[in-house]
C-alpha cells in the first residue's frame, strides 16, 4: 500500500507535492466521495423511502422540507461542537486523535445508513454520519498550516479539491451503477433491490472514504500546538470566547471575511445539499440530473486546478471574488430553470467555481490566523461554515411550505415560479452582501500590512 503511495506521488499531476501535502491532499479525493453520494443519491433514496400516500409515508414537498431541516440541524450541531474540538486539538499530538475519531463514527455510519428503510431513521443516521464528516473536516482544514507553508498554501488546498472532485468518480460511478441495475432507470430493468443497490453504494462509499485516508494517518505530524494541556470545558468556552473578542475587537480583516464567508459559503452549501432536490420538484429525470452532477465534478476538477494556477500570478481576493459573481449569476439563473438541459447549464456553471471558491477561502483564511493556534482559529471558521449552511437550508424550507399554500407557485407580476426556483434565487442575496464583506476584510488587510 504504501509502496503504492509513493509511487502514485511520483506521477506527474502530483510531483510538485511533497509526502506530507501529498497524504493531506489524499483526504479531499476520500471525504468527496461521500459530498458527492450525499449532493446526489442519498436525497434520492431518501425520497425513494419517504414519498407515498400509505401509512407513515409524506408528499415530495414535504420530504424537501424535512430534508432541508435535517441539514439545518447537522449545521447547527457542528457549528456547536465546532470550536470545542479545535481548541481540543491544538494541543500536542491530540489533532490526529480526534480527527480518526470523527472519521471512524463517520464511516461506521455511512455503511449502517445503507441498511435502515424507514424514511425517519434514513434521515436520523444521515445526521449522525454528516455530523462526524463534518467534524473530520474542522481537524483537516487546520491541518493545512502544518502540511504547507503560507506560499504553498494556495495551490495545495486547491489541488485538495481538485483531485476531491476527480477521485470521487471512482467510487460514485460504482454507487451509480447499482443504483441504476436496483431500479433507478427502470422497474423492468431490477438485477437486485433497491435495497441491495444502496447497501452498495453505501459501502462502498464508505471503504473508499477509508482507503485513501490512510497516507494521512500515517503521515500527519503536528507540528503547530499550544503549550497549554489541561483544561475543562469552561475553559475551553472562555478562550473560543476570548478569541472571538479579540477578533471583534482587534482583528478587523479576520472579521469582516468571517462575516464574508458566513455569507457566501450558505448559497454554496446550500446549493450542493439541494441540487437534486431542486430537479426532483421539478419533475426532472434522476438519472439524467445525476450524470451531469458527475460530469460537474470533472467540470469543478478542471476549475480548481485553472484557479490554482491563476493564484500564482493573482491575488486570493480578486479571484473569491469572481467566484462570488459566478454563484450570483448561477442563483439568478435558477429562477429560469425548467429542463433537464438547463439543469446541465446551472451544474456547469456551479462545477466552474464550486471548488475554487472553497479552496481559496480556506487558504485565505489560513493566510491571516496565527499558526499555533490553527485548530481554534478553524473551528471558529467553521461555526460560520457550518452555521451559515442552516440559513441557506431554512431558507428553503421556508420557502417550500409557503409554497404549499400558493399551490407550489410563487406569481411575480406575469411571471409565475415554482417554490424550489425562488427557493435557490433567494440564495442571490447572501453572495452579494459576501462579495461586500470580502471587499473590506481586503481593505483592512492592506492596511494592516
Amino acid at each position: 500500500m504504501s509502496n503504492f503511495i509513493r509511487t502514485l506521488n511520483q506521477l506527474k499531476p502530483f510531483r510538485d507535492l511533497n509526502e506530507q501535502e501529498f497524504s493531506w491532499v489524499l483526504y479531499d479525493v476520500g471525504n468527496s466521495a461521500y459530498t458527492m453520494l450525499a449532493c446526489s443519491l442519498i436525497p434520492i433514496w431518501f425520497k425513494a423511502d419517504a414519498i407515498g400516500v400509505g401509512p407513515g409515508k409524506i408528499s415530495s414537498d414535504n420530504a424537501t422540507a424535512y430534508w432541508a431541516l435535517a441539514t439545518s440541524v447537522v449545521t447547527i450541531v457542528v457549528a456547536l461542537i465546532g470550536p470545542v474540538c479545535g481548541v481540543l486539538a491544538d494541543h500536542k499530538d491530540t489533532k490526529k486523535f480526534v480527527f480518526s475519531t470523527s472519521l471512524a463514527i463517520g464511516i461506521i455510519a455511512c455503511i449502517l445508513n445503507g441498511f435502515v428503510s424507514s424514511w425517519f431513521l434514513f434521515l436520523f443516521v444521515y445526521i449522525v454520519t454528516k455530523i462526524a464528516y463534518q467534524a473530520s473536516l474542522t481537524f483537516y482544514d487546520s491541518m493545512l498550516n502544518d502540511v504547507a507553508t503560507e506560499e504553498r498554501s494556495d495551490v495545495v488546498s486547491s489541488y485538495g479539491y481538485a483531485w476531491g472532485y476527480l477521485g470521487s468518480c471512482i467510487p460514485f460511478l460504482i454507487a451509480l451503477v447499482a443504483y441504476i441495475v436496483s431500479g433507478g432507470l427502470s422497474k423492468d430493468f431490477m438485477l437486485f433491490s433497491p435495497q441491495v443497490g444502496k447497501i452498495i453504494g453505501f459501502g462502498v462509499t464508505a471503504i473508499w472514504w477509508l482507503i485513501v485516508t490512510i497516507p494521512l494517518l500515517k503521515n500527519y505530524q503536528q507540528k503547530y500546538y499550544v503549550q497549554d494541556t489541561k483544561g475543562s470545558v469552561r475553559k475551553v468556552f472562555q478562550k473560543i470566547f476570548g478569541s472571538l473578542k479579540r477578533i471583534a475587537k482587534e482583528d478587523k480583516k479576520v472579521l469582516y471575511f468571517l462575516i464574508a464567508f458566513f455569507l457566501y459559503i450558505d448559497g454554496v452549501g446550500t446549493i450542493i445539499d439541494n441540487c437534486i432536490n431542486l430537479g426532483t420538484d421539478l419533475g426532472l429525470d434522476t438519472v439524467g440530473q445525476v450524470v451531469f452532477l458527475l460530469l460537474t465534478q470533472v467540470v469543478a476538477f478542471g476549475g480548481s486546478l485553472v484557479f490554482a494556477r491563476l493564484s500564482r500570478n493573482h491575488s486570493t481576493v480578486s479571484l473569491m471574488k469572481v467566484c462570488i459573481v459566478g454563484y450570483t449569476v448561477v442563483c439568478i439563473y435558477a429562477l429560469s430553470l425548467q429542463s433537464l438541459w438547463q439543469f446541465a447549464v446551472m451544474a456547469f456553471g456551479v462545477g466552474c467555481f464550486q471548488g475554487s471558491i472553497q479552496s481559496l477561502s480556506r487558504s485565505y483564511y489560513a493566510k491571516i490566523i496565527p499558526n499555533e493556534n490553527g485548530g481554534e482559529y478553524f473551528g471558529i471558521y467553521d461555526i460560520f461554515a457550518k452555521g451559515a449552511s442552516f440559513l441557506g437550508s431554512f431558507v428553503i424550507f421556508v420557502v417550500k411550505k409557503i409554497g404549499l399554500l400558493t399551490g407550489g407557485v410563487f406569481e411575480i407580476g406575469s411571471f409565475a415560479f415554482k417554490s424550489i426556483n425562488v427557493a435557490i434565487a433567494c440564495l442571490a442575496l447572501f453572495f452579494i452582501l459576501g462579495y461586500i464583506f470580502l471587499g473590506k476584510s481586503d481593505k483592512e488587510r492592506r492596511i494592516n500590512n
